[in-house]
């Protein structure tokens, strides 16, 4: 059997997900994803990956700005799915549109809830040193990321992994784990357990500010903060050399042994003295260039030791 699936989502992430439940053979009575917004360069309106993949499927296509007006709503019911399955959307669903689809509202979410709820679990997973995290199918509910999981799959973090080699290998998780909760749905077999009550925590959305790295804080800290926003946004440090300060984003460093004032270079290659121990840039990104290795990056900037970052 086949079910009638209205499906929600919008960035890279949400497209595997998509992809594989088309493949499975389930009806797709529509997609909902964020409107066209101008991208950076040129202004240009852009469809998100979402939408370009539904096109190409020939899906009909919705980009509500919201989902609260009465209008939206009857669209939505319109469509008279048995289920919806929602993949980083980026609207919040209102009570009417849950209750819409006969069976239920399923969310495909980035961690082990109930820790890391919200907006920006893979990277907050990564900066708080976490050893392991996974993807939940939920049934949704109204409140944030709290509702029932049905099925789970839990992956390791690796000490040199970052944000975004763990978003790709989730994603593609993510995108079995979905298409076999809704395989059991049909059958009949999807069964939920509450959240557990202790243990939550909330993946706040990122903000410009927390990029800046601290050097005051242990190695090990500052590694964990520099690979949890790899490659984007990116941590960074600003320094003078002789042009005025510069931002650079720092996207892979590594341990090594050192001491001094924290944020101080303590050689030729960028070892940066820690609160305790050091770490080594091996490769950074300055404004309006691409990713280089920091030996590429040193030909440009003659940096000796005892420079404050």
């Amino acid at each position: 059997m086949t079910l009638r699936v209205v499906f929600m989502g919008t960035p890279d992430f949400s497209v595997p997900v998509l992809s594989e439940i088309i493949g499975q053979g389930h009806e797709v009575v529509g997609v909902y994803t964020r409107p066209p917004a101008p991208a950076r360069r040129g202004m240009e309106m852009h469809k998100s990956p979402v939408h370009r993949l539904a096109e190409g499927f020939g899906l009909p296509v919705f980009t509500p700005k919201s989902l609260r007006k009465p209008e939206a709503q009857a669209e939505f019911a319109a469509l008279q799915a048995d289920v919806a399955v929602v993949v980083a959307y980026g609207l919040i669903l209102p009570k009417a549109v849950l209750d819409a689809p006969t069976l239920g509202c399923l969310n495909l979410h980035a961690s082990l809830l109930p820790r890391w709820r919200g907006a920006a679990p893979i990277q907050r997973a990564i900066m708080a040193g976490d050893r392991e995290t996974g993807v939940m199918v939920m049934r949704m509910e109204e409140g944030l990321d709290t509702g029932p999981v049905g099925m789970v799959e839990k992956l390791a973090i690796g000490p040199d992994m970052t944000a975004g080699d763990l978003h790709d290998r989730l994603m593609r998780l993510g995108a079995d784990l979905m298409v076999r909760a809704l395989a059991a749905l049909d059958r009949g077999s999807l069964t939920f357990t509450p959240q557990a009550e202790a243990g939550v925590t909330y993946a706040a959305k990122l903000t410009n500010s927390e990029g800046r790295i601290d050097w005051s804080m242990p190695a090990t800290a500052v590694l964990d903060h520099i690979r949890g926003l790899s490659p984007f946004p990116g941590a960074f440090f600003e320094a003078d050399w002789g042009q005025g300060p510069a931002r650079v984003k720092v996207l892979k460093a590594v341990p090594v042994e050192g001491t001094g004032q924290p944020g101080a270079t303590l050689d030729g290659a960028l070892a940066i003295a820690c609160g305790s121990g050091a770490v080594r840039l091996t490769e950074v990104q300055r404004a309006g260039r691409g990713p280089m290795k920091a030996a590429d990056f040193l030909n440009g900037a003659k940096i000796g030791p005892g420079v404050q970052l």
